[in-house]
């Protein structure tokens, strides 16, 4: 799978038991370092996909990442992104990052904020990788939340 082969496509209501299955297997890996599922695994994804617009990654018709944003005042926040564990290591995470900065920027929006476990170094070293910074730290659950944004060039 090269990322020729993936294309996009925004996420329908038929699409939120993929969307689930997706995010539960991405996020499989950090129970046993934070103890617990992590609260997206335990989303309703029916509910969100209602209400919140998801960019699907897509090769060979299956879904193979997927990133949810919400529209905000003076930023386009990042509720969820991540890529199935089979399709890691392929840059369709880096896409769908750069998607979620192109939407920004379409709707006006100059900057991108996010959240993300402490515990998950990997994912935050991703993030400052793409240019994002740590804005904040705060206490959540027994471990640490941190919140990151990235402010886009106009």
């Amino acid at each position: 799978m090269t990322n020729n082969s993936i294309r996009f496509r925004p996420a329908e209501t038929a699409d939120a038991a993929a969307i689930r299955d997706i995010v539960r297997a991405a996020y499989a890996k950090w129970v046993p370092v934070i103890g617990r599922e992590p609260l997206p695994m335990r989303a309703d994804y029916d509910k969100a996909v209602a209400e919140h617009p998801f960019d699907l990654a897509i090769a060979d018709g299956r879904v193979v990442g997927m990133i949810e944003t919400v529209l905000a005042d003076d930023h386009l926040w990042i509720e969820n992104v991540c890529v199935a564990p089979q399709a890691q290591g392929r840059g369709i995470g880096r896409l769908l990052l750069e998607r979620a900065e192109q939407k920004a920027l379409e709707a006006g929006r100059p900057e991108l904020r996010l959240l993300t476990n402490g515990a998950f170094a990997a994912n935050v070293s991703l993030y400052k990788w793409h240019g994002y910074v740590i804005d904040r730290e705060e206490p959540f659950m027994g471990g640490m939340t941190v919140y990151m944004s990235k402010k886009l060039a106009r």
